[in-house]
């Protein structure tokens, strides 16, 4: 008995809440709360109007024969009421509905349904006892035709469907079988099977109408889900993780969105940064110095501007800045702000740094056509200030510089197309021991005479073909001159032949390089190859790998222009060095200038250090060698001794040379 007991409780729990399901609103569900309410609103209307217009027609069948209060102040009563609410409905259509207003509302409908249904229900059995049996079928029929059609108003709100068909079916059931004529026992019945029927399909629908709200909510939180993560990935994709700035992709998308919107006579002001002498502090303390700096970097950079220019990183230690200022003037002054404060000491937790940076400046649409034309021309003058006389400082793309460009692009052709192997030659310029002054070699210098340009600045074509990869050309034919001009000298004179960061850059270059100096007709031991400090500031193992190759030959390395650049004294001792040449620009007016002597003397001491020659460029004057000597150089080159000569004059410069060296030593 306890079980069976424990059975029936069950059974009982769930037949409650299986109704307490059906005739409860969804109060927990807003959004099915308000599919409902919209579902409603529209169906109201129509819900009204059956049951006005089938009273009225009821009514008006017993007109003649029932009481007055039956045939019109009822219907009339209970017709204000439906209109009453068909009107507030109808106001209320277009409102945005909060969960809470819509099971409200819902709620008032279900109560009202029930109460409507039993007012409309009492009313019609009240004619009964006034009509013919054709009059009290018509009651019938009204009562079961008004319920079907209420049930179809209220599919969506299936707890008003449950309890008017409740209550109607109940008054009509209990009403018609009591009657005790077998035909409206039969219609009760048939009633009750159809509204049965018709309620199992409203549930069927209800429940469709029920996961179809749902499924609409899941794929809304879905895609906005997807929408959130779509837009974290695009947030990403245009966010340097290091620095927190935009990255190159979002700077050219602002870049020609700003050019694309500019406003006639509103130029678009654009600064491309470059940091000078980063290179060397990665290498130097590590690349979470490095990265920590560039950090600190982009804090100074957003602190700076403000809102005055929009920052970004375009890759390394190049930024950019899109100006909201149109003025030049304040353009200018903002840049200059930004290179002195640049120049302040960073204080990081292992050490403090002090870096610079050169910009670039550029105005569209003054000086370029187009986003991309704007941010080369920027980048252009940011090369020019680095690698000229403007290091450190704004740089204003102008005239000059456009000029400069379109001559590098004729230089360019010039080089693609010309016949190099004619129109490149060598001079070469002697190397002496600073303090025999014998004759130690010559240097050999690239010179290039184009039948339409003329005679174009080694400088120049270099730079040139390095930038545009046209580096490949030109050294394999300066190379092999320079091998077989060096095959008729003394066996006691060297070759020092500059080779350029392009060939030292791939293997493919690399490898031809080696190739020329195998199959060369002199002695590799004759042969110094230089490399420039700047070479050292692209990839330093690349560099190193390239240089304990060419060292393999049994050629020297010298690393040229030291003193110029931002070589740390690391990378200095781990290449495989035999000589530094200091530049000329410490060695001009060396006799009157002690900071110059500092200099020189500091480098020369460091190379005592190392075991390797130093040799001091740009000596012109006798005083100049005279302070040379006395800091204890090893090996100078310059005017003083002689200008770069075509090889041709070489044979009577080295006579004479050691002609005079005999005179002097007999």
């Amino acid at each position: 008995m306890p079980k069976r007991a424990a059975e029936n409780s069950l059974i009982g729990q769930f037949v409650v809440g299986g109704l307490r399901s059906v005739f409860t609103i969804p109060h927990d569900d807003p959004e099915l709360l308000k599919a409902q309410y919209a579902a409603f609103v529209r169906q109201i209307p129509l819900l009204y109007i059956i049951l006005v217009s089938n009273t009225w027609i009821l009514s008006a069948t017993y007109w003649q024969a029932a009481p007055l209060w039956l045939t019109l102040v009822c219907p009339l009563v209970l017709s204000i009421v439906c209109v009453t609410r068909v009107v507030q409905w109808w106001r209320r259509r277009h409102d945005a509905v909060e969960p809470g207003k819509a099971g409200a509302a819902l709620s008032r409908t279900f109560v009202l349904s029930g109460l409507l249904a039993a007012a409309f229900s009492i009313w019609s059995i009240g004619l009964y006892p006034f009509g013919t049996g054709e009059m009290q079928a018509q009651i019938a029929f009204y009562m079961a035709i008004t319920v079907i059609g209420c049930i179809f108003c209220l599919t969506h709100l299936r707890p008003a469907a449950f309890v008017v068909t409740a209550v109607v079916n109940t008054a009509f059931i209990l009403f018609f079988a009591a009657t005790g004529s077998h035909i409206f026992q039969a219609m009760a019945l048939n009633v009750a099977m159809v509204s049965i029927a018709m309620l199992a399909i409203l549930s069927v629908n209800y429940r469709d109408f029920t996961l179809l709200v749902r499924s609409r909510r899941e794929l809304h939180v879905t895609q906005a889900q997807t929408q959130a993560l779509s837009d974290e990935n695009f947030r990403l994709a245009n966010l340097d993780s290091l620095t927190n700035l935009p990255n190159r992709r979002s700077f050219f998308s602002a870049l020609n969105q700003r050019v694309a919107t500019a406003c006639s006579g509103s130029p678009v002001m654009l600064g491309v940064l470059d940091l000078d002498g980063f290179k060397p502090i990665n290498d130097t303390h590590g690349h979470a110095t490095g990265d920590a700096l560039l950090s600190m970097i982009a804090d100074r950079l957003r602190s700076l501007c403000g809102n005055n220019g929009e920052i970004f990183r375009l890759g390394g230690d190049e930024f950019a800045i899109l100006f909201r200022d149109s003025r030049a003037s304040a353009v200018l002054d903002l840049g200059e702000a930004v290179c002195t404060a640049l120049r302040q000491t960073f204080d990081l937790p292992n050490c403090t740094i002090r870096i610079s940076g050169t910009l670039g400046l550029a105005a569209y649409p003054e000086m370029a056509g187009s986003g991309p034309e704007l941010f080369e021309r920027a980048d252009y003058a940011m090369y020019r200030a680095k690698y000229g006389t403007g290091r450190g400082r704004p740089w204003f793309f102008g005239l000059e510089d456009e000029q400069a460009i379109r001559r590098s692009s004729i230089i360019e052709q010039a080089i693609r197309t010309g016949d190099l192997q004619t129109e490149l030659y060598l001079v070469f310029q002697p190397i002496v021991d600073a303090t025999t002054e014998k004759l130690l070699g010559f240097e050999a210098l690239a010179r290039w005479d184009n039948p339409d340009l003329g005679l174009v600045s080694p400088t120049e074509f270099i730079a040139i073909a390095e930038r545009s990869g046209t580096m490949a050309a030109i050294t394999p034919i300066l190379l092999q001159k320079a091998l077989d001009a060096a095959a008729s000298w003394p066996e006691t004179l060297r070759l020092s032949f500059n080779l350029s960061i392009a060939d030292l850059a791939t293997p493919a270059a690399l490898s031809r390089v080696l190739g020329l100096i195998a199959a060369g007709r002199i002695a590799t031991g004759r042969l110094d190859l230089e490399i420039t400090e700047t070479a050292i500031l692209n990839d330093f193992r690349a560099l190193l790998h390239a240089v304990q190759m060419l060292k393999q030959t049994g050629a020297s390395i010298s690393l040229d222009d030291f003193g110029t650049g931002y070589t740390s004294l690391r990378q200095v001792q781990e290449l495989p060095l035999d000589r530094l040449k200091i530049d000329r620009s410490f060695v001009t007016g060396l006799d009157q200038s002690p900071a110059s002597q500092k200099i020189v003397k500091l480098l020369a001491s460091l190379c005592d250090d190392l075991g390797i020659h130093c040799l001091v460029e740009g000596v012109e004057t006798a005083a100049e060698l005279a302070t040379v000597r006395e800091i204890g150089c090893h090996q100078v080159q310059g005017f003083y001794f002689g200008r770069p000569m075509p090889e041709a004059a070489l044979p009577s410069f080295i006579a004479d040379w050691n002609g005079r060296a005999e005179r002097a030593a007999g």
